[in-house]
């Protein structure tokens, strides 16, 4: 693919994505996992946002704190001062989205968001530190996106929702389907319930429409290479080293 659709895709080579900052570990999506991360050389790194009960946008997968740390309840429904206390792997605090843009001010983020309610904190925090070009907005829900274009505008980097990825699919097979969405990327699993979603036909569809493709998430380096060899644009990994190691074997590490 040829030419750059936003800022927030400049980048010399493939992208390589630290998924939850590098799941792998167990301390996903905390200010530990981002540092080693950029320790490694990332600066593309994916996470999610919810919002506290007194609005507060937390970087956390899980509507709940149950899975990863050793407090329990739904974020929605708890206030910061609560959230604060509960340790992801039982060591490390939850992390404020504003705190990583402002401790990492070189990195890249891509942010799923996980609740609408969370759609206006984090388009107000884009705003306010002028993060524009360092922000991928994206979510399954194409309603949630769509909210964040209308209060953000033009400047917002997006990547496609469901349907959008969809149409794009159907298109790409030739089959008649209006490619509906909007934004920079698609963002896809290389599989979707045993059916494949990533193969030539489907990114030349994306590349024709300016799109970058980014898969995730991917830790074989078997099927990096495979990706890579299809001309994807990005893949985002909870297993760090192993694709800095594939990118490295090919010149692709910048």
């Amino acid at each position: 693919m040829t030419g750059v659709p936003h800022p927030y895709l400049d980048h010399p080579a493939v992208l390589p994505f630290a998924h939850r900052g590098g799941a792998a570990d167990g301390i996903e999506n905390t200010a530990a996992a981002f540092r080693r991360a950029a320790g490694l050389g990332y600066r593309y790194f994916e996470t999610d946002v919810h919002t506290t009960a007194d609005g507060r946008l937390v970087a956390f997968h899980d509507a709940t704190l149950d899975r990863v740390t050793d407090t329990r309840g739904r974020i929605a429904r708890l206030p910061w001062s609560t959230v604060r206390r509960a340790r992801v792997g039982g060591r490390e605090p939850v992390s404020l989205f504003e705190e990583l843009l402002e401790e990492f001010p070189d990195a890249r983020w891509n942010v799923d968001v996980k609740t609408e309610s969370a759609v206006r904190p984090l388009v107000d925090l884009i705003r306010r530190t002028g993060a524009w070009d360092r922000v991928c907005v994206g979510s399954f829900s194409e309603r949630r996106v769509a909210l964040a274009v209308r209060l953000a505008g033009p400047r917002l980097a997006t990547s496609y929702g469901v349907r959008g990825v969809l149409g794009l699919r159907l298109a790409s097979l030739g089959l008649p389907a209006g490619v509906r969405g909007g934004g920079v990327c698609v963002q896809v699993p290389e599989v979707l319930n045993g059916v494949p979603v990533v193969d030539r036909r489907f990114l030349r569809a994306a590349h024709a429409r300016g799109l970058q493709v980014h898969v995730w998430t991917v830790n074989d380096p078997d099927r990096m290479r495979t990706l890579l060899d299809l001309g994807v644009d990005g893949i985002m990994t909870d297993h760090l080293e192993t694709l800095r190691g594939v990118l490295n074997d090919r010149g692709a590490w910048a």
